[in-house]
């Protein structure tokens, strides 16, 4: 025999073309498509050359415009410079081009992993180095795109005629190069091209946005100028009716009651509530990496079962033969059952792929409900039900940390956590096709059952003992006297607590197991989320991912409570009267009468600001701020807003001692005279 050797071409994709199975299902040979890498037209490296100059022109130029801005008005509130991309504490900012911006540096980002050259300035980079070019292209793309954030955050207007400039030239770029090279030798022929449309979109949206702020002008009622949180302070001051208890007879019906179920996965947004930014940035991020988690969970496997299916032939008889595996006499026959298999795992491993996306956008719908809940309890002073413990909520250098942190953090997570899932379903559906669909339908193989027929009496041993517990316990060993429940026949219930001992064993060792499937599935399943924790309710600090968001949401309702920047807000404003009332007063001292406020106006003004004031001093989130508290408190580990015993005993001799002092010194004599 000759041998005959093999040469392995670069890449080199094969495909079969399955349309006309069912006509010919002999398979043929596979057609072999080489994919040569391809230069686009418009190159990388003198397009991001040109961008950077231009980039850098565009920002020295909002430079010069913000600082003659700014000493052109001079006290503005909400201004912000080049240095500052956004303001991630003010929830009344358009949220829009941040999420597009964030979503664009991730989608770049995310194809550096299988990208043959991270860098756009440097080709064919050597191995040796390529891990240093992605560190460095890590900071670069960031850098590339931070121009479009300070263009949509100055309000400015020629800030806006920049970003639409800069994003219609990205956009143009992009969709040039993509027809110029549809197909690339990375992982799969169009690999890049659908890593490109979170890009695309994203792109797309910044090229309308601009234009439409351009129109509409800069935006001034922002943060404290805005009404939302004077709003939100009206909400909590509004009388609401007093609910009236329910009996039983008025629950709702059940079909209302299974409709609330999955409303309770839906997040409907609210007037008197914004979203904040970092939260908004996080979900939007964590859509974008569902994507391309499942993009390329789809173009790692599928294509390989592809060449994998069109490649079977005879010879697969043979090779099944040696491992003492025999489907069928026919060849033929070996080679269609074999390929019909092949076809199976394609199926059960897209399907586990479409269940783990599923599963993560319903958890981060979930989340958005459960972030807006414990936000409203934060705000209330509820902070046991987050915490499990007493603690103030202030900023702290872990809490910064995190909260700077969360949005990659969140990504992160839920990316490795659509891996896992996609693992442990693929197993769950090879399980339910191979061994429990494929031998029904075809009759044969039938382990599964063949092991539950064996061992039948156990288990209807267990049902029925499981079965009697319950039956006996509800009907013979609980009364109902008076409206109260005891213990009955007690005899007969130890008797029978003796006799079904060791059967209660063996049902223990069933939940036992089952006990371990549930667990497991339950963290597999909410391992994207971070607003809960994985493990007991005293061991939550031991998870890292719910701690970092404790400490976020310390840092983000700290700075961003709305009662607290609503009587900032009014602060300002008085303080902005109080500037223009000067000349008015200069000018009535001359002789000129000065326009005094209606009195229905002062009085509503007064009764306004006396809520505000009523509704901060009883806000136990902000007690921890106040100088008295601060000053008696000495442990960071209190329930925030209520002070502890000692604290109040302290504050008590305090006030009796400062009672006390001016008694004493009116009895002493006086130095003065």
């Amino acid at each position: 025999m000759n041998q005959s050797k093999v040469d392995f071409e670069p890449f080199q994709y094969s495909y079969y073309d399955y349309s006309d199975w069912n006509a010919n299902p002999e398979p043929t040979q596979p057609h072999k498509e080489v994919i040569l890498p391809c230069d686009p037209t418009a190159g990388d490296k003198l397009f991001h050359t040109c961008m950077l100059s231009i980039s850098l022109v565009v920002m020295l130029v909002l430079a010069a415009l913000t600082r003659k801005h700014k000493l052109c008005q001079g006290f503005s509130r909400g201004s912000s410079s080049i240095f500052s991309p956004a303001n991630f504490l003010d929830q009344t900012q358009q949220k829009g081009l941040i999420m597009a911006v964030f979503g664009l540096v991730f989608s770049k980002l995310a194809m550096l992993m299988i990208a043959p050259d991270p860098l756009p300035f440097l080709k064919d980079t050597p191995p040796n180095i390529k891990e240093y070019m992605k560190i460095i292209s890590i900071f670069y793309y960031p850098v590339l795109y931070y121009p479009l954030l300070v263009c949509g955050t100055l309000q400015h207007t020629a800030g806006y005629v920049f970003g639409a400039l800069l994003s219609f030239t990205h956009f143009g770029v992009l969709v040039w190069q993509k027809f110029d090279c549809p197909k690339t030798p990375e992982i799969y022929k169009y690999y890049a091209l659908l890593a490109s449309l979170p890009q695309l979109a994203c792109l797309v949206y910044l090229c309308v946005q601009f234009p439409v702020l351009f129109v509409k002008g800069p935006k001034t009622d922002e943060d404290l100028d805005s009404s939302y949180y004077t709003n939100y302070v009206k909400m909590l001051l509004k009388k609401t009716p007093s609910s009236v208890s329910s009996s039983a007879a008025d629950k709702p019906p059940l079909i209302k009651r299974i409709l609330e179920v999955p409303k309770s996965y839906i997040y409907v947004p609210e007037k008197v509530f914004r979203f904040p930014l970092k939260l908004a940035v996080s979900s939007f991020v964590t859509c974008v990496a569902i994507y391309h988690t499942a993009l390329l969970l789809v173009v790692l496997v599928v294509p390989t079962l592809h060449i994998v299916r069109a490649g079977i032939d005879e010879n697969i008889a043979f090779l099944l033969l040696g491992f003492g595996i025999v489907l069928s006499d026919d060849r033929m026959e070996v080679v269609r059952i074999v390929t019909f298999y092949t076809w199976l795992l394609e199926v059960c491993y897209l399907c586990a792929m479409t269940l783990s996306c599923l599963v993560s956008v319903i958890m981060l719908m979930r989340s958005m409900l459960l972030h807006r809940s414990n936000l409203k309890g934060l705000y209330k002073g509820d902070v046991y039900r987050i915490y499990n413990s007493q603690k103030t909520i202030c900023p702290s250098k872990a809490g910064v940390v995190c909260w700077m942190g969360l949005t990659g953090y969140q990504a992160a997570i839920v990316c490795l956590g659509m891996a896992i899932q996609t693992v442990v379903f693929f197993i769950c559906f090879l399980f339910l096709v191979f061994l429990l669909i494929i031998p029904v339908f075809y009759g044969r193989n039938l382990i599964v059952f063949e092991i539950a027929g064996k061992s039948w009496p156990a288990w209807v041993t267990v049902i029925l003992v499981t079965i009697l517990q319950h039956v006996t316990a509800k009907l013979f060993f609980i009364k109902k006297e008076s409206g109260t429940r005891d213990l009955n026949n007690r005899e007969s219930l130890f008797l029978m607590t003796y006799l079904l001992f060791v059967v209660n064993i063996v049902v223990g060792l069933i939940v036992g197991i089952w006990r371990i499937v549930i667990t497991a599935l339950y963290n597999i399943i909410h391992f994207g989320r971070i607003d809960i924790s994985l493990l007991h309710r005293t061991a939550e600090s031991f998870d890292p991912a719910y701690h970092y968001y404790t400490h976020f949401l310390k840092v983000e309702v700290s700075q961003t409570h709305p009662v607290l920047k609503a009587f900032c807000g009014l602060l300002l404003d008085m303080m902005v009267e109080v500037g223009r009332a000067g000349p008015k007063m200069k000018d009535a001292e001359e002789g000129i009468q000065e326009n005094r406020p209606n009195k229905a106006t002062s009085r509503q003004r007064i009764h306004t600001r006396w809520q505000l004031l009523y509704t901060l001093v009883n806000n136990p989130s902000l007690l921890g701020s106040r100088k008295h508290f601060q000053t008696l408190q000495t442990s960071d580990n209190i329930l925030n807003g209520t002070p502890n015993r000692r604290s109040r005993k302290s504050s008590q001799k305090e006030s009796e001692k400062s009672e006390a002092e001016p008694v004493q010194t009116s009895e002493m004599p006086s130095n003065q005279d």
